[in-house]
């Protein structure tokens, strides 16, 4: 139970420059004053995160918005009605309040309110807006718990334990174009919910271009070896950990963890990072993840699992 006086104390510490690590209805952020580039620069050392991968920002308000980017598009009040508070980050232009270490020196800010009583609550105290990316160490699994954080970043300054988050990965990212939204990330938000309010316009783009947070092919990675499960894939079962979503071909794994006991994806959504790092914690030598199909949230999960999956089927495939 987090009391009134933890959070005044974590709002004085982001004024202060400080770090907090608190939790969203995605994954725990780990939180800076967003105005403060020296603030800011101590996220990107902590996670030990490269430079050219922007952070997002979390306000408490619509109304808080406009101060921080440079455009009056009328769509960004119809998603905000919506969808926020939720887990929808937009990408917009950024006015010159933002320090550019915010957007890797990019003209654009992913900006979004989070749908959590205790990150509205921290941000509201702290009376700034915070910049926050997921409270682990870069390209690691995103944390789900305070323990997961604690794991991660031990030299982080205070942490506001929630609980376990309800969503379980990241925002859906999306950027306003002239025809429409693009989807630079996606989550449990879907192209189909948007499209009810924006038309969905995909642009042509490097796939190397990193404009927003999550775009890396290789992210969200454990520490053990984790495959998407397949006809094709040659593991010693009883060395390894399944991550399971439909309670199918279970036989043979050391450990098994069921995601959802009745075929939900949200559940899978929700129960991924967590499954990851109870897996990774244990005594198997492999992870195993079972894919679905790539439609709805099933498109998030499964971007999530080919991201963490993907050093470690290349260098299968390389040794092969």
């Amino acid at each position: 139970m987090i009391r009134e006086e933890d959070i005044q104390k974590a709002a004085e510490y982001i004024r202060g420059g400080r770090l907090v690590a608190f939790p969203t209805e995605t994954v725990y952020g780990l939180g800076a004053n967003a105005l403060d580039s020296i603030a800011v620069a101590r996220i990107f050392e902590l996670k030990q995160r490269p430079s050219f991968d922007p952070l997002i920002v979390h306000i408490a308000s619509v109304d808080e918005i406009y101060s921080l980017i440079s455009s009056n598009d009328e769509r960004i009040l119809k998603l905000a009605e919506k969808f926020w508070p939720g887990p929808l980050t937009i990408v917009l232009p950024k006015s010159t309040r933002i320090p550019d270490i915010v957007t890797s020196g990019l003209p654009t800010v992913g900006i979004r309110i989070p749908h959590h009583p205790i990150a509205l609550a921290l941000i509201k105290q702290a009376q700034v807006p915070i910049a926050a990316p997921s409270a682990n160490r870069f390209g690691k699994v995103s944390p789900t718990t305070a323990q997961h954080v604690r794991k991660h970043l031990p030299g982080v300054d205070f942490i506001l334990d929630g609980g376990k988050t309800q969503v379980g990965i990241e925002s859906t990212i999306i950027k306003l174009n002239d025809k429409g939204f693009d989807i630079l990330r996606n989550g449990v938000i879907t192209r189909e919910e948007i499209e009810k309010v924006v038309p969905y316009a995909p642009e042509t783009r490097d796939s190397k271009t990193i404009i927003a947070s999550g775009m890396m092919l290789s992210h969200y990675s454990p520490d053990k070896p984790i495959f998407i499960l397949s006809d094709k894939l040659k593991l010693e079962k009883e060395k390894a950990g399944l991550i399971s979503y439909t309670g199918k071909h279970t036989e043979g794994y050391k450990k098994v963890i069921r995601v959802s006991q009745n075929g939900d994806l949200l559940e899978y959504a929700a129960n991924l990072f967590a499954a990851i790092h109870q897996l990774e914690e244990s005594d198997v030598e492999f992870i195993v993840a079972e894919p679905v199909a790539e439609v709805g949230i099933g498109m998030a999960i499964m971007d999530r699992l080919k991201k963490a999956a993907y050093r470690y089927q290349k260098e299968q495939q390389e040794n092969n």
